[in-house]
């Protein structure tokens, strides 16, 4: 699958995060983040040029064709590894390990969401830092570069199920798995959760639109005393979250937020 490529010049950090948002809704899949730029990243087949003019309005961008053999190339001369402090690491194979980070995450970036770079998969981390893991079972609802998963594996889950409905996704995860030496890590492609297990923690970086739809789903796979935790979303997201959680026997027992991204943390309202 060929991927179009959208440059946007001259964008300040809290339009930037706005806009991210807004073009996921329109299916671009990829992002990367620099100082006032941002590349985006749609199948060619998806590409509407009209809409996104609509959305952009007076913003400067120029578009390039991706051919899929050459997504690495067009990634790797722009990816830069990723710290949350000393917790997490999440670099590229052609990056150096830096020294005192306790978990290292080596990953093929490509185009799957997942990288670190954005706001809420370094919140994401964050809460992973916050839970014990250990001998937990653990669901990654919305894999990405199966990066959530790597790291939960590395705290000591004693199983994961990662999820996702994107082929490229479920290849660079696969490979991504592999390439960390985890063996604890089921990797499965569906975009709903067909089955009955039930899980302690549950994470979900997806966007609004699916996790209000998945929210009763997410509660029924929840063991008791479990926790999810969610993000892929603005911070004016919050009103509509608490709302269905509140419909689906859950409440928001934490948040963190960075850049106009929230993280949000769901527990099960006790009897």
């Amino acid at each position: 699958m060929n991927y179009i490529k959208i440059t946007i010049t001259g964008i300040e950090q809290e339009a930037k995060d706005v806009l991210v948002a807004t073009l996921s809704e329109l299916g671009y899949e990829g992002f990367e983040e620099l100082p006032q730029l941002l590349h985006a990243f749609i199948p060619e087949n998806q590409f509407d040029e009209n809409a996104l003019k609509e959305v952009l309005q007076e913003l400067s961008f120029s578009k390039e064709l991706i051919k899929e053999q050459n997504w690495n190339a067009a990634w790797e001369k722009d990816f830069q590894p990723v710290y949350v402090g000393d917790f997490c690491g999440i670099r590229a194979s052609f990056h150096e390990p830096k020294e005192g980070v306790a978990y290292d995450i080596v990953i093929t970036p490509k185009m799957s969401f997942g990288t670190g770079h954005h706001a809420t998969t370094f919140m994401m981390v964050e809460w992973m830092e916050e839970l014990s893991f250990k001998g937990k079972t653990v669901l990654d609802f919305g894999t990405g570069t199966g990066v959530l998963a790597i790291l939960a594996e590395k705290l000591g889950a004693s199983s994961v199920l990662a999820i996702d409905n994107d082929d490229w996704s479920i290849d660079n995860a696969k490979e991504n798995i592999a390439d960390n030496g985890c063996d604890k890590i089921a990797l499965q492609q569906a975009d709903h959760l067909a089955f009955e297990e039930k899980f302690d923690i549950l994470l979900a970086n997806i966007n609004k639109n699916v996790l209000l739809l998945q929210m009763n789903t997410l509660q029924q796979h929840l063991t008791p005393g479990g926790v999810i935790i969610m993000s892929g979303l603005l911070a004016g997201d919050r009103v509509a979250i608490e709302e269905e959680a509140g419909q689906n026997n859950l409440f928001i027992s934490g948040q963190k937020q960075k850049n106009g991204w929230i993280s949000l943390e769901l527990k099960e309202l006790k009897p």
